[in-house]
């Protein structure tokens, strides 16, 4: 849609006769000043000096002037925002544990990591309007990718994430201290964290409920989830024993540090039970459904501006040519 913003510029339009009628007032008094524009706009003095071009060509070059002045702009289709962000981060377990083969991904047996990134394709889509980040954690954590509005980045991120990059052991503490870090930094009060683990805090200086009283502290909400099946049979010299692979998850802290938190402690056993954390994610921080709406604009003034310019600029040549031939 186009529209003048300032429309009353237009009632300049009868200014140069009136500054022409002025001047002419004054010329007795005054050493006179040849104005083209006003020459153009007037009357001719006489009827050998009338000439079509005078008279239109300074009207032109003042309207459109008057045109670029009232500011001309073209409003765009609307657009909806969402009226607020929400700060999401992600702590992916790279341990050695990770390895562990021992979860169902679509009729196989995979790693515990393998399934995590399957299944966490179909959440950072859903997370359209939300900032997120990722942290990497094994013998320490580290940011791996800072929060952004990019979700394709985040998502390769983490399927280029492999088991050992940052260790073997696991720092459950710093990977919460990286993360608290992070979201003071962008200021947003709407700070979630994901933390995702199958073991128990053995390394970094960080006690995990430390870093869950400062991320209270700092009004974050942390969703902790344990990943690795209960029981599974292995083969070994003297037969199948059926084994506990997660022996060495420490469920415990992780739901002290989801209860400190005003979070909330999961449990995947399986690819179901982690689907359905996912789903019960999104419904305890759904997507932000407020959304603010506007018009982009794009300012048209330097179009009339542009012609009135160069319409002058031949004039005033027009003007001295013709001046010259005379001569």
């Amino acid at each position: 849609m186009f529209e003048f913003v300032y429309l009353w510029s237009f009632l300049l339009l009868p200014l140069p006769l009136l500054a022409r009628y002025f001047l002419k007032v004054r010329e007795t008094q005054y050493t006179q000043i040849w104005i083209p524009l006003a020459q153009g706009l007037s009357e001719q003095q006489t009827t050998s000096g009338k000439n079509v071009l005078n008279f239109f060509i300074p009207w032109l070059a003042w309207l459109l002037l008057l045109s670029a002045l009232a500011r001309p702009i073209w409003f765009g289709e609307p657009v909806r925002l969402q009226q607020q962000t929400r700060d999401m981060i992600i702590s992916l377990d790279l341990s050695g544990s990770m390895k562990e083969i021992d979860m169902p991904l679509n009729g196989q047996t995979v790693d515990r990591l393998t399934l995590l990134k399957d299944l966490l394709k179909t959440f950072i889509n859903e997370r359209k309007g939300d900032r997120l980040g990722l942290v990497l954690f094994a013998d320490h954590a580290y940011l791996q990718t800072p929060l952004t509005f990019d979700l394709n980045t985040i998502q390769q991120m983490v399927d280029e994430s492999e088991i050992g990059l940052a260790g073997n052991k696991t720092a459950i503490g710093e990977s919460i201290a990286i993360a608290i870090k992070r979201f003071v930094e962008n200021k947003n009060e709407q700070r979630i964290l994901i933390l995702m683990s199958d073991g128990a805090n053995n390394s970094g200086s960080i006690e995990p409920l430390q870093a869950a009283l400062q991320a209270a502290k700092n009004n974050i909400t942390i969703y902790t989830i344990g990943i690795g099946a209960e029981q599974m049979i292995k083969r070994g010299l003297f037969g199948n024993q059926r084994v506990n692979p997660s022996a060495d998850l420490d469920e415990k802290t992780l739901s002290e540090i989801a209860n400190l938190t005003g979070g909330q402690y999961f449990r995947a056993r399986d690819q179901n039970e982690l689907q359905n954390i996912y789903q019960r994610l999104n419904q305890l921080e759904p997507v932000n459904s407020d959304f603010l709406q506007f018009r982009p604009e794009k300012d048209l003034y330097y179009w009339p501006l542009a012609a009135a310019l160069l319409l002058l600029s031949l004039f005033v040549i027009y003007l001295k040519l013709r001046g010259s031939d005379v001569a």
